[in-house]
């Protein structure tokens, strides 16, 4: 039996019902009636759920690295519940790394677009099928070949050591900086792909033939936004750099900068609108972006709603912008940048009488699940005790089901899954740990103990307020980013054990009971390095793994 443990979420506990610790069922049953029902007792409705699609993006879903504009990391296809065991090695793979994120679509459903640290790749995935049928290196950027690439990655280790030495003989001159390249894109409507590689140089790609995609692809548009940035160092203890690209809702690309925003035409030409925050602040994570021109993004120290209207970026209240301060800690040791919050913000709660927020988790040493106010301030609301402005809407400590006394750290990496009104968090910090985050998202697991914890919550829109629905101390997330499939109703982590090796995880959105697993045994394939899981429309997975993303076929399993 799987090891949920339930905490307490009032009126929200009626609509839990426990199940087995592995149902093997369809993805049908989650739309049943009985399904819908909770759902909306868990604030499920599609007005709350469900972003406005940005017109500009090249999908409503998988257009954007978080897949949508919201960072949601929610998606719609319905991957079967049940146990499968899949050999990477024997899956089709689009060779790259080691990070790949293929979170975007083309607006042909026949093709893919993959951003990879290894360079553009576009992927015929029709049928079932996927094929890569172009390519093009990371301009400015050393390649590693495949051969080299699989060349660390095939191996087994024992220790942080042998990994720092595979990667300095087989990936000369690499290190963390280079899974910069490529980690935030789109593609926008007319099917081209923005991409910032380590350099922050901006790159727009294209196909050479729209009609004929082997034909290649292209540099369309490209910026050195070098001169744009600051020398200074930042608390990463590299110059200011690129970290984040979105499109507004009326088609302007926005890069976002370690200390900056920028907003371009979306050919690049023109001189670049631009505003920057303080010089002790450092940005390491995207942003959101709304309909109404709504930037939200993060530093070390503060939280940014800025606003883009009438051509120019403004920080006046009677705008919609505000900035609110909120808690941070210390550097840990493990796979986390910085020392505030590890979260893209992510947006949550759509509908015209809905609660309005964006969420993070927060720096602190052991983090807290925070919710801002994105609009106004609900009239008569007080400020919530220990938060450090009327701008956190609530927050609550993480303990992702881990037992008492606390590791040193409970902390996350990556984004908030949201659905409706639910939140889904991970802890990213294990025992071990390397300052070159690189040979650590490596050793994480194999070699290194690896995190444990991850945990659920659902806002209460009528007490405004954070309830812990389960949480899950016996699950490990190393440092993929999870996603929610809101047809199955399972979100999804990448884990490793001694026993099974590396795998996916599906855990049931509302009662937490694991009820997927895809076991890819030892093979380092199976890690997914900072990317995202998704899934294909047939309920086959699309794995970002570290040696380039395949396809798990598991949907006729």
């Amino acid at each position: 039996m799987s090891k949920v443990k339930r905490l307490s979420v009032g009126l929200t506990a009626l609509a839990l019902a426990a199940t087995g610790s592995l149902v093997a069922c369809s993805s049908a049953d989650s739309s049943s009636s009985d399904s819908i029902s909770s759902s909306k007792a868990l604030g499920d409705s599609l007005s709350e759920s469900e972003p406005e699609p940005n017109p500009y993006l090249a999908a409503e879903k998988f257009g954007i690295t978080h897949i949508d504009s919201a960072q949601s990391d929610s998606f719609p296809a319905a991957p079967p519940r049940g146990t499968f065991h899949i050999d990477p090695a024997a899956m089709p793979r689009v060779p790259g790394g080691p990070v790949n994120i293929m979170t975007l679509a083309s607006p042909n459903p026949d093709y893919w677009w993959v951003s990879s640290t290894s360079g553009p790749r576009y992927v015929d995935v029709s049928g079932g099928g996927f094929k890569e049928v172009a390519s093009m290196d990371t301009p400015g950027i050393t390649p590693i070949p495949t051969t080299a690439l699989d060349q660390v990655l095939n191996q087994q280790y024992s220790d942080t050591g042998q990994i720092e030495t595979a990667i300095a003989q087989d990936w000369p001159g690499q290190n963390w900086q280079r899974l910069i390249n490529g980690v935030y894109g789109l593609v926008d409507k007319d099917n081209r792909l923005y991409y910032i590689n380590q350099n922050s140089e901006l790159f727009v790609f294209g196909l050479k033939d729209k009609d004929k995609p082997a034909d290649g692809i292209q540099v369309v548009a490209q910026r050195d936004l070098k001169p744009l940035l600051s020398t200074a160092g930042t608390s990463l203890g590299i110059p200011e750099n690129i970290v984040g690209l979105s499109m507004t809702y009326d088609g302007h690309l926005i890069a976002l900068a370690s200390r900056a925003v920028f907003v371009f035409n979306r050919d690049l030409t023109g001189d670049a609108v631009q505003l920057r925050i303080g010089d002790d602040e450092t940005i390491s994570n995207s942003m959101a972006v709304d309909p109404d021109g709504g930037l939200y993004f993060a530093s070390d120290k503060i939280m940014r709603k800025v606003v883009w209207k009438d051509g120019k970026l403004s920080t006046e209240e009677s705008d919609g912008a505000w900035s609110s301060p909120y808690d941070f800690g210390r550097q840990p040791p493990a796979v986390k940048f910085g020392t505030g919050t590890g979260s893209t913000p992510t947006l949550m709660g759509f509908g015209k009488d809905s609660d309005q927020l964006v969420v993070i988790t927060d720096g602190a040493d052991h983090m807290k699940l925070v919710a801002f106010w994105r609009n106004k301030i609900p009239e008569g609301f007080q400020q919530k005790p220990g938060a450090k402005s009327n701008r956190i809407a609530d927050q609550i400590a993480v303990t992702a089901g881990l037992p008492e006394p606390l590791p040193e750290f409970v902390q996350s990496e990556q984004s908030v899954v949201a659905s409706g009104y639910g939140a889904f968090v991970v802890q990213n910090i294990g025992e071990g740990g390397s300052p070159d985050r690189l040979v650590d998202v490596l050793a994480n697991g194999p070699v290194a103990a690896p995190p444990h914890g991850m945990q659920r919550f659902e806002w209460d829109p009528k007490e405004h307020r954070w309830t812990s629905v389960w949480a899950r101390g016996d699950v490990v997330s190393t440092s993929m980013v999870p996603a929610i499939s809101s047809g199955a109703g399972v979100v999804f982590v990448n884990g490793y054990s001694k026993a099974d090796g590396w795998e996916v995880t599906g855990l049931d959105w509302k009662t937490g009971e694991t009820v997927h697993r895809t076991i890819f045994g030892q093979s380092n394939l199976g890690n997914g390095a900072y990317a995202l899981i998704e899934a294909f429309p047939n309920g086959d997975l699309l794995f970002n793994s570290v040696g380039g993303p395949f396809r798990a076929k598991i949907a006729d399993r």
